[in-house]
């Protein structure tokens, strides 16, 4: 929740003071916010993958939008049971998102549809582990331990001499 809060907030500071949507300040926030997720300068540039943020952000710009992402991310978790897969395929579909529902359910900007193309590609670029790991049929499912998924079966238990 402290991700997507992080997100919205700074895209809602840009676009409540004074920031035009389609002008420079938003989408630059939009995509400033997502970098400061991805490479934090406290934490030595190493930082999450970005989902949450993102989604924060996209709540910022176009509520309807994040809801049809978060709709696609659902679809895809609750039918394949992969959250990665699930936040890939939500990537892919919020700029297609922007682009098609421009003109029908809000008001589209180049700008604003760029930078969320670019945080779409960002996303995906840090599951890039998620994405070999899914070709190999590695990746774990919702639900599923880690040591599951990876192929090594758990040790079985010992048999406990008896009491005579």
């Amino acid at each position: 929740m402290g991700d997507a809060a992080k997100g919205w907030f700074a895209v809602w500071l840009a676009q409540r003071f004074g920031a035009h949507p389609g002008g420079d300040i938003v989408p630059f926030v939009m995509v400033a916010v997502f970098l400061g997720h991805l490479y934090p300068v406290f934490l030595r540039f190493r930082g999450g993958k970005g989902v949450a943020t993102a989604l924060g952000v996209l709540f910022a710009v176009q509520p309807w939008l994040a809801l049809a992402t978060v709709a696609t991310w659902l679809i895809i978790a609750i039918f394949l049971r992969i959250s990665s897969l699930a936040a890939i395929c939500a990537a892919l579909f919020a700029p297609l998102f922007y682009v098609f529902g421009g003109g029908v359910a809000w008001v589209a900007h180049g700008r604003i549809g760029t930078a969320i193309a670019l945080i779409s590609l960002l996303l995906i670029y840090r599951h890039w582990a998620n994405i070999e790991r899914l070709m190999a049929g590695k990746e774990p499912r919702i639900g599923q331990g880690k040591t599951k998924a990876a192929g090594k079966a758990s040790p079985a238990p010992t048999a406990r001499p008896r009491k005579s």
